[in-house]
């Protein structure tokens, strides 16, 4: 589907958000939170041209999307500390030949942000996996691709474990398993990987001192893991800095480590030990000038947790849908 252009009427997301410009939604598609309607209209002209706005509730929470194209569908998942504009560069192309759904995953960005419990499992990834089974199914997609960065990346091979018929094609960027990701630690990764910790602290501690001055912890972090000068545009760090100038934001992804730290380990733990693997065709990338333990045996990692792996690295940074959209669409697109 060419840039600009809007859904055909008869897609099936399109019933309900079809408009006749882009830029412009359903006002019955559209969420009445503060400051929403500016934010859609954001979304719409400027960082996803043609794509729609829509709000759909899962059983625990709401989560703010963009759809757009026609064709199979595919499933965009952000990581940390990002929301769904890190796929601006790549979603409008992949929109040529695919329905692309791109959401905020809960606690970040536009999405719901529901209560913590003591063991963190409300930002665990089996319940963000959960969301996007229950969002993708009401718009009209049992089955569908995936490409997940970062965190998004860790969400998108929980989904695959734990809904196995939901997921026919699987990209992962950037990461190895949470409990690789724990069980190799040493003085090079820990440092390069502070965050890991730091987050996953008691709450209230990383939050206070994120909170002091957020927009410098936020850019520290994109600074740092970016390989490519300039791979941010200033209308995606714009958003970036909004979402993350939300305490609430902050608290969530505070939460999101936490989980790792705990839950999420124990859920892969579990499934290594018992053998459970990813049982869909599996393509994992990864930035060939990001830090050096990220990008070690990243194939054969894989192979311990999936059935059918293959994979490269690019000449990226971790940051590789903006720092090197031209290669990971192609990669995308010939896997897909």
């Amino acid at each position: 589907m060419p840039r600009g252009r809007t859904a055909p009427r008869s897609a099936p997301w399109a019933r309900t958000l079809y408009t006749t410009r882009p830029g412009r939604v359903n006002p019955a598609a559209a969420s009445d939170e503060p400051g929403a309607r500016e934010r859609i209209r954001a979304v719409g002209s400027g960082l996803f041209p043609g794509f729609a706005h829509r709000r759909v509730r899962s059983s625990e929470t709401e989560i703010d999307l963009v759809i757009g194209g026609s064709g199979p569908p595919v499933l965009l998942v952000h990581g940390y500390p990002q929301t769904r504009a890190m796929w601006h560069k790549v979603a409008p192309d992949l929109a040529r030949r695919f329905t692309v759904v791109a959401p905020d995953l809960r606690g970040y960005g536009a999405s719901g942000k529901p209560p913590d419990g003591a063991d963190s499992a409300a930002y665990s990834k089996r319940a963000m996996a959960r969301d996007l089974v229950e969002v993708m199914a009401a718009l009209g997609f049992p089955s569908f691709r995936l490409a997940g960065h970062d965190r998004g990346a860790r969400v998108g091979y929980r989904l695959a474990l734990d809904h196995p018929a939901c997921v026919t094609r699987l990209v992962l960027l950037d990461i190895v398993p949470t409990y690789e990701q724990f069980s190799r630690v040493t003085r090079a990764s820990a440092l390069g990987s502070f965050h890991w910790y730091f987050l996953a602290q008691p709450r209230g501690f990383p939050e206070r001192l994120i909170g002091h001055d957020p927009e410098f912890f936020l850019r520290h972090m994109l600074d740092t893991w970016c390989g490519t000068p300039g791979a941010f545009t200033v209308e995606a760090m714009a958003e970036y800095v909004a979402a993350f100038r939300d305490p609430a934001v902050v608290h969530a992804t505070c939460e999101d480590y936490r989980a790792g730290a705990t839950i999420d380990f124990a859920l892969d733990e579990a499934d290594l030990a018992s053998g459970r693997r990813v049982e869909c065709p599996l393509l994992v990338l990864w930035g060939d000038r990001g830090r050096p333990h990220k990008r070690t045996d990243v194939v054969e990692t894989w192979k311990r947790w999936a059935a059918d792996v293959r994979g490269e690295g690019l000449d990226c940074g971790h940051f590789i849908p903006e720092e090197a959209p031209a290669a990971v669409l192609e990669r995308i697109l010939a896997f897909f």
